[in-house]
């Protein structure tokens, strides 16, 4: 039975995750292995964080909604996409089974850290791309790319946001904001599939995943009032480097 200190760590880490994803992305980096901490198995704990960070997803689309209008038919040409591999991705981390998922652990954080250290580059790489033009009108097989990020991202999710914005930034020619709302959207379909599909498992701690439910609405409005006082990159780099850390750890005990 989960008790009272384990409900608020779970809560606390949730709540750092949800300003965390609101200010820089990476929030998966803390409450992944808050969870695995805690004592839940690893297949359970990337199940229930999936469930748990879902509305944080809504709140951060809702706040780009201004930049999604115009994007009717990219959304529709992406979003089944999104939602067919976040539900792939589901199934396999289900049919992957504890040991496997487990074993792969250490290399998807570390997978995870670099990509999101990699986020930087890819924003001033895709400032330059469509500043210049970038982009070859490929928006018709852009569900492509975007359908085998969602595998990924209903596998485990954290660094989603990155592959997704590179694949749009390819394929488009529009403004970084517009792209960046419009991963925002993909991100969300691909973790709700995901969580629906989960929704049918034995998998997720109901208690904890309400409590990190309440914590991430709050971050998400923290980390909203907090977007312009500190600075993204730092903090990005504070989640990278613990990722990292949490990553050796991980390779360390085998």
């Amino acid at each position: 039975m989960t008790g009272v200190p384990d409900l608020l760590l779970a809560a606390l880490a949730a709540l750092l995750a949800g300003a965390i994803n609101a200010l820089a992305g990476g929030g998966t980096l803390v409450t992944f292995p808050a969870l695995l901490a805690l004592g839940v198995p690893a297949v359970a704990a990337n199940v229930t964080n999936t469930v748990a960070l879902c509305p944080g997803y809504v709140g951060g689309t809702l706040a780009q909604r201004a930049d999604l209008r115009g994007q009717g038919a990219r959304l529709w040409r992406v979003l089944p996409a999104a939602a067919l591999g976040g539900v792939l991705g589901g199934w396999l981390l289900l049919e992957s089974g504890e040991k496997l998922f487990r074993g792969l652990v250490p290399w998807l954080i570390l997978a995870a850290s670099l990509l999101l250290a990699a986020q930087g580059p890819v924003r001033a790489w895709l400032g330059r791309r469509l500043g210049q033009g970038g982009g070859e009108h490929l928006e018709r097989v852009t569900w492509l790319p975007v359908g085998l990020a969602a595998v990924y991202g209903g596998y485990f999710g954290a660094g989603l946001s990155v592959i997704v914005l590179a694949a749009l930034g390819l394929s488009s020619r529009d403004s970084l904001p517009r792209l960046n709302a419009a991963k925002q959207a993909i991100a969300l379909v691909v973790n709700a599939a995901a969580a629906v599909y989960f929704l049918f498992s034995d998998h997720v701690v109901w208690t904890l995943a309400a409590a990190m439910a309440v914590g991430a609405l709050g971050g998400g409005a923290l980390g909203g009032k907090l977007a312009g006082r500190l600075p993204p990159a730092v903090l990005r780099w504070t989640v990278v480097g613990t990722g990292l850390a949490v990553s050796a750890a991980y390779f360390a005990k085998g």
